[in-house]
């Protein structure tokens, strides 16, 4: 059986999909764009704040499935403009220990969904 992963403290699905999935003891978190869930509204007033936001999103998730940013085992980020990779990697980085970071790629894509600039996604294994 799985187990859906809802939290109001991340953005609610807008689609036929769920902010995660627990199968067994991994989790499958869908993609997580800069949506402030109090508000919901989008944070793109800069790189910064709007990965910083995805990251709190992904962080709600974690918790809400009794883990925390050392059960990720896989990351992918897709970024609409390659040029702004360090700046997100900064942000991202400073959520892990260098040395225990989660496999990840990174893809610049055409388009994301609302415009946003950056999209993460993750597997974490408890």
């Amino acid at each position: 059986m799985k187990k859906i992963i809802f939290t109001e403290n991340a953005p609610a699905p807008i689609g036929p999909y769920n902010q995660a999935v627990l199968k067994n003891d991994t989790l499958y978190a869908s993609g997580q764009i800069a949506i402030n869930p109090q508000t919901g509204e989008l944070v793109t007033d800069n790189i910064l704040d709007e990965t910083k936001q995805v990251m709190e999103n992904i962080a709600a998730i974690l918790k809400a499935a009794d883990m925390t940013f050392e059960h990720i085992v896989k990351a992918t980020i897709f970024i609409m403009d390659m040029n702004n990779f360090a700046a997100i990697n900064g942000v991202y980085g400073a959520y892990f220990d260098e040395k225990t970071a989660p496999a990840r790629e990174t893809v610049q894509v055409a388009c994301l969904p609302k415009n946003v600039n950056v999209e993460i996604s993750i597997i974490a294994i408890r």
